[in-house]
């Protein structure tokens, strides 16, 4: 492989404790050279839907380089460890559908292994930090152009867990889709595409509440909802100068129905 300047971090681990400082050790010792760019630390614990859309998201505006995601409830038990090869980078992290969404994004996996070989992990590899121990020393060989075969057994991609559908059902007068994600804003952003939109009137309802298609927040006055498409190019529910979601009274998981509304 061609050796990459870069490696980003997407975790679960907070900012309170040394777990991201740990990683970002172990890169160093190993790849002193490469820049790391930590996307966040802050999904929410065990959200692995969160990790996946943030990872899928933001990856495609990132370098080429190896992007290491730990979003793992399941660490240290059968899940395996991998390393997905995409045409747009490399993908490192726990086998449960966090890395996926963003292989897809970076082109589709074009091959995948298993993280097993030891002189790629740690010496003493503990059972609930593989971060630590398992994703950022392979991270680091990856990033020095070391071939991703030797880092353990091939892995057919069509075995690779994938997490479930989200909730989409076109309606005859509109949609119902799955909240995917809410940011720090509280905007809500939708399992829909731009083009569920396309045929909508410019007045909806969202969740029961009204709403205006637009295509940015003061595109309403201050207070009120707008439905537009949002920098992922996925429907989202906003407010202007407040928060969508605490208005709809929804969280990630929630479906939300998105219908033309009836004036006059």
């Amino acid at each position: 492989m061609t050796p990459t300047a870069w490696i980003s971090l997407t975790t679960d681990y907070g900012l309170t404790d040394g777990f991201v400082a740990a990683c970002h050790g172990v890169i160093a010792r190993i790849a002193p050279a490469v820049r790391v760019v930590d996307v966040t630390h802050l999904v929410p614990p065990a959200d692995v839907r969160r990790g996946a859309a943030v990872l899928a998201q933001t990856v495609p505006h990132l370098p080429y380089g190896v992007h290491v995601a730990v979003v793992d409830p399941g660490v240290g038990t059968s899940r395996r460890p991998v390393a997905l090869v995409t045409p747009g980078g490399l993908l490192v992290g726990p086998d449960n559908g966090l890395l996926l969404p963003a292989a897809r994004a970076l082109g589709g996996v074009t091959s995948a292994v298993e993280l097993t070989a030891p002189g790629w992990l740690a010496s003493e590899v503990s059972g609930t930090f593989h971060g630590r121990d398992v994703f950022a020393p392979v991270a680091a060989r990856l990033a020095l152009g070391a071939p991703p075969a030797d880092a353990g057994p091939a892995v057919d991609p069509a075995t690779l867990v994938e997490l479930p559908a989200p909730v989409l059902r076109r309606e005859a007068d509109g949609f119902t889709a799955e909240v995917l994600t809410v940011d720090h804003f509280g905007n809500v952003q939708l399992a829909a595409d731009a083009e569920l939109l396309a045929s909508l009137p410019g007045e909806v309802e969202v969740a029961g509440r009204p709403a205006v298609r637009g295509r940015t927040f003061g595109d309403v006055p201050a207070g009120s909802l707008v439905l537009l498409v949002d920098s992922a190019g996925l429907a989202a529910v906003a407010c202007n100068g407040g928060r969508a979601a605490d208005l709809l009274g929804v969280a990630a998981g929630a479906a939300v129905t998105v219908r033309g509304r009836t004036t006059g």
